[in-house]
C-alpha cells in the first residue's frame, strides 16, 4: 500500500464510524469535532513558521503545511469518539487524552518518519506531547461551553 493511500484512508475511513452514532449525538459531538480541527489547522501552521517538522508526504496541494489526513480525519473524528466516550467524566478524559497524546507523540509520529510522512525538525516529542495535550484542555472548555446549548433530552 502506497503512503498516499494509506493517507486517504486515514482521512476517510475514521467518517465512516459515525454511520453508527444517531443524528442527535452527532449535532451534539460536531461543533466540538470541527472546533478540533481548526486549532489542528492554526497549530499545523504555526508549526509550519516555527520549522517543528516538515511533511514529506501529502494528499492536498497544502499539504507542505498541514497533514489534512491527520488533521481533519484520524485526530478530528478520534476527538469526536472520546468527547462521546468520556466527556461526562472530566478525570476518564485527562486519562484518555493522556494516553492517546502519548502514543501518537512517542509510537506514531517516530514511525511516520520511518515511513517518510513527516519528521520532527524543531521540536522534541515530549514538546510536541505537551502542545497537543494541553489543546485538549482547550478543546474540552469549549465543548464544555458548547453543552450549555443544549436542551436535556427527555427520556423516552
Amino acid at each position: 500500500m502506497s503512503v498516499k493511500t494509506l493517507q486517504l484512508i486515514l482521512l476517510t475511513a475514521p467518517w465512516f464510524s459515525l454511520f453508527f452514532l444517531d443524528k442527535n449525538t452527532i449535532k451534539r459531538y460536531m461543533p466540538t469535532t470541527i472546533f478540533t480541527a481548526l486549532l489542528m489547522t492554526i497549530n499545523f501552521q504555526i508549526a509550519y513558521a516555527y520549522g517543528w517538522w516538515e511533511i514529506h508526504q501529502s494528499i492536498v496541494p497544502w499539504g507542505y503545511m498541514i497533514d489534512a489526513s491527520f488533521a481533519y480525519g484520524i485526530f478530528a473524528v478520534g476527538t469526536f469518539w472520546i468527547f462521546y466516550l468520556t466527556s461526562h467524566r472530566f478525570a476518564l478524559y485527562v486519562l484518555s487524552n493522556l494516553v492517546m497524546d502519548a502514543l501518537f507523540s512517542f509510537a506514531v509520529f517516530p514511525l511516520l518518519t520511518r515511513i517518510g510522512i513527516a519528521t520532527l525538525k524543531n521540536i522534541t516529542a515530549w514538546q510536541y506531547f505537551f502542545v497537543i495535550f494541553g489543546l485538549s484542555f482547550v478543546i474540552y472548555g469549549y465543548h464544555k461551553w458548547q453543552e450549555k446549548i443544549f436542551i436535556p433530552l427527555a427520556p423516552k
